[in-house]
């Protein structure tokens, strides 16, 4: 099984290379950043852009695949946003991941006069928006003449005549990773995705759900991308964020040593955790993270 690790972008340049350069160092598979314009508690603190942190840690590392943690349509169009994204995976040597989320009704879906939209809307906008993604990305469009650019028309985005700016590193595209919940988002990631990303469903941090019931939950989701990936005929890989559950995965070693051996027995492909914040919203200690890492 793979480990991952999210870094917050909240430390300025000169302060947080250390960390992406440590994430590798320490073996991690995989590093990441969260892709919101602020967020939650944290949203009077700094917080840097998403895609500018990325290529700046795919030019201090030469291993570790990067992604994002995960992107949405809530500020968001695919044509801007896929000539980034093809950019850093050209920069990074082929290391992007790239993980896609269908927004929450937070900061990010208001912060630009955005309307509020229901769940269904939200889900009909995902689905828009990974189907175009999905046509950008790949080194050889379906449907797009050469010479024509690519067009797509929609209930929520348009493009005419797009584009792209050189080709993504990686063929056919970039892989797509698919975080869902629900059924037709875990559904999604199986028609559509390389991969699904769950934080293992929707409870409150701060509702004292019992770590069985979580893990209960998340073995309903896994069960339920198992029947979708039958369905669709198509593997996908699968992804859990240790840290959607009641406690931090690494408040202790102990601790993240258990969560990381349940989600094996349960068949996800790879875990992600958080770097340890100094107070709030996943504090810890690096010594733990440093730990926990030598005995990958």
């Amino acid at each position: 099984m793979r480990h991952g690790i999210v870094i917050l972008p909240q430390a300025p340049w000169r302060e947080a290379q250390r960390q992406w350069r440590q994430a590798e160092e320490l073996g991690f598979d995989s590093a990441w950043t969260y892709d919101h314009l602020s967020w939650r508690s944290l949203a009077d603190e700094p917080w840097h852009a998403t895609i500018p942190t990325l290529t700046a840690a795919a030019t201090v590392t030469s291993r570790i695949r990067l992604g994002t943690f995960v992107a949405s349509p809530n500020f968001r169009h695919p044509v801007p946003f896929a000539k980034e994204v093809a950019t850093v995976d050209d920069i990074s040597g082929g290391r992007f991941l790239l993980g896609l989320g269908s927004g929450g009704t937070g900061f990010d879906a208001s912060v630009l006069g955005q309307p509020s939209l229901t769940v269904g809307e939200r889900h009909r906008r995902f689905v828009e928006f990974v189907d175009d993604l999905d046509v950008l990305l790949r080194h050889e469009p379906e449907g797009a003449p050469s010479g024509e650019g690519i067009s797509f028309e929609g209930d929520n985005f348009t493009a005419r005549s797009a584009r792209m700016v050189g080709r993504p590193a990686q063929a056919p595209r970039v892989p797509l990773l698919v975080a869902a919940d629900g059924p037709r988002g875990i559904d999604l990631a199986a028609q559509r995705g390389d991969g699904w990303i769950t934080l293992g469903g929707g409870f409150d941090p701060d509702a004292g759900v019992p770590m069985d019931a979580w893990w209960r939950t998340v073995g309903e989701r896994i069960s339920r991308s198992r029947e979708a990936e039958a369905s669709s005929g198509r593997p996908i890989e699968r992804y859990l964020s240790l840290d959607g559950a009641p406690r931090f995965s690494l408040e202790s070693v102990a601790s993240f040593e258990d969560a990381a051996g349940r989600a094996d027995e349960l068949g996800f492909d790879e875990v992600i955790t958080h770097w340890p914040r100094r107070e709030g919203v996943y504090a810890g200690s690096e010594e733990t993270l440093i730990e926990v890492a030598s005995r990958f």
